[in-house]
């Protein structure tokens, strides 16, 4: 089956800002685009809003007048747009059988207004198969920088980061642009290190050596399969959400891993995908790993 973009329109700036980015992104990539406005008819406590067919009028003003808009904006994008017949978090995780990948708005940046990324957005980016990508308004408004680039966190080993790595490249690839390759590293507390891992930081000639080799051995791979996508290496000392903030600021997107985990309130998006999407300064797209 083609894959297309799929991002949810609720009538917000917000998601409207996330079906603009979505739209140059599926330029970027010569994939159609779909938006999708989640609604289920159920009663209410207002009178006014007990019918349903008034609420499915109102449902389909909201999803055609954001078809309208990026038509408009983007006259060359192959678009459709649907009515879902469900609650927000099911309808958009139901689209991932055709889906590249799913876009969503997020209201806020800063450490308390990034928390109003919101509990549906939250759980559809816990919970998806694909890569989800979390858009503020203004990160929408505003065209990426012309000499950006695609951040990507690789922690642990090649296996584990062999998806989000997978998606930086082809994003870069499909944008011209530049990969910029981070690993984190911290000094292990006394016994954290196997002896076996210990001896191989000695043969590479210490700590930091040996995580830029390991960073370089991720990498190989994805730079053979994308041999025209230039790549920068940073690798530092500190925790991985903080090391990769502070390298985000010229970066057109970010790109974060994300385990399958599960709390005592549900799925869990991690702590370094936590960090990325309330402060990071551009599109966070969230992809699952293994």
């Amino acid at each position: 089956m083609s894959r297309e973009i799929v991002v949810g329109v609720d009538g917000s700036p917000e998601s409207l800002a996330a079906a603009d980015w979505a739209a140059r992104e599926a330029l970027h990539r010569g994939l159609p685009l779909r938006l999708a406005h989640a609604w289920r008819w159920e009663p209410l406590d207002l009178p006014l809003v007990q019918d349903p067919d008034v609420q499915q009028r109102t449902a389909y003003a909201v999803l055609h007048e954001a078809e309208a808009t990026i038509a408009a904006r983007h006259p060359g994008l192959a678009l459709t747009a649907e009515l879902l017949p469900d609650v927000p978090v099911p309808a958009l995780l139901g689209t991932e059988d055709r889906a590249e990948m799913l876009v969503i708005g997020s209201r806020g940046h800063g450490a308390v207004a990034g928390f109003l990324l919101g509990s549906y957005g939250q759980q559809i980016i816990a919970a998806s198969a694909r890569p989800v990508v979390a858009v503020r308004s203004r990160d929408g408004e505003q065209a990426e920088p012309p000499s950006g680039y695609v951040l990507v966190g690789q922690l642990g080993g090649p296996e584990d980061s062999a998806a989000p790595l997978g998606f930086a490249f082809g994003t870069a690839a499909a944008r011209g642009a530049t990969v910029r390759a981070v690993r984190a590293w911290s000094l292990p507390p006394l016994y954290a290190y196997s002896p076996a891992s210990m001896r191989l930081a000695d043969e590479a000639g210490g700590l930091v050596p040996y995580e830029e080799k390991a960073l370089r051995a991720a990498l190989a791979p994805w730079r053979e399969r994308y041999p025209d996508v230039p790549v920068s290496e940073h690798v530092e000392l500190g925790s991985a959400g903080q090391v990769l903030l502070s390298v985000s600021g010229g970066a057109q997107l970010l790109v974060v891993g994300r385990r399958a985990r599960r709390g005592a309130v549900g799925p869990r998006i991690g702590s370094v995908a936590h960090a990325a999407l309330h402060l990071a300064p551009c599109p966070v797209a969230v992809v699952p790993q293994g």
